[in-house]
């Protein structure tokens, strides 16, 4: 079985309902998970992913916050969803394709401006979030998965635009960047993209406060794709689809794609 798949940090998906549309029409991913719904589950527009040809969806949902969904052309099971760090967020939701591979999709906490912890309690929210995210995949060693979305780090120097100036912005501190390090040992995750796509700079997202976003290009890759050990190497295609920020009205973030050979 071969499916594509993309994550998308949508920034509100009743708002930008039409673009979710365009992409799914021009790009076509099995399965698209969205990030940042902003919507309870009830008024995400399923009739038009239906529509479509997304005819199955497995979400969890809020109002006005937060907010993942799975959306897919291919029949899902939802096999949960966890409130790390007990936030009382949706953030996480988890799905499983007929072929047995389970999807994790995840919007770990932004974590405020100020990365630490002591005056910013987001920044500490974040590093709990990581830290029982990290231990849960210590505990139930995941098989047959794939974990995508916003994880709002940027881990490696290529991952952002100048990797001495963000040592200090949250995101790309060393400590979050350990903790996601962590986080992906613990489940023997592989970064799928990085696979893929060794070397060179990667970015997902860009401000909205750059008045020019493309020729300023100060970006950061938050945006991820992992997949466990036993299934990596069925992983190919990676792309970021960097056009998509230039669209009318658009999120801060771009989909990221990959596919695989199960």
């Amino acid at each position: 079985m071969s499916f594509s798949l993309a994550t998308w940090n949508i920034n509100s998906v009743r708002l930008r309902e039409g673009l979710v549309l365009r992409m799914l029409a021009e790009h076509g991913p099995d399965v698209l998970c969205l990030q940042e719904c902003k919507s309870p589950v009830d008024k995400i527009p399923v009739e038009a992913f239906k529509a479509a040809g997304y005819t199955h969806m497995v979400a969890r949902g809020q109002k006005g916050y937060n907010g993942v969904a799975i959306l897919s052309k291919l029949p899902l099971e939802d096999v949960g969803g966890s409130d790390f760090a007990a936030l009382g967020h949706a953030r996480h939701v988890a799905a499983k394709l007929e072929n047995g591979v389970t999807i994790h999709n995840f919007y770990v906490p932004a974590g405020g401006d100020k990365p630490d912890r002591e005056i910013n309690e987001k920044f500490g929210q974040k590093l709990d979030y990581l830290s029982e995210m990290r231990d849960w995949f210590h505990g139930e060693a995941p098989e047959k998965s794939i974990l995508v979305g916003d994880l709002n780090i940027a881990p490696r120097e290529d991952d952002v635009w100048d990797h001495k100036k963000l040592l200090k912005i949250v995101s790309h501190t060393p400590v979050e960047v350990e903790a996601l390090g962590q986080v992906q040992d613990a489940g023997n995750w592989v970064d799928i993209t990085r696979q893929d796509i060794p070397q060179g700079n990667l970015y997902s997202w860009w401000s909205y406060r750059a008045a020019d976003w493309d020729s300023a290009d100060k970006g950061r890759r938050l945006d991820h794709i992992w997949a466990t050990k036993d299934i990596a190497q069925a992983g190919h295609s990676s792309h970021i689809q960097r056009v998509v920020r230039g669209w009318e009205q658009p999120s801060d973030h771009v989909p990221v794609f990959a596919s695989f050979d199960l």
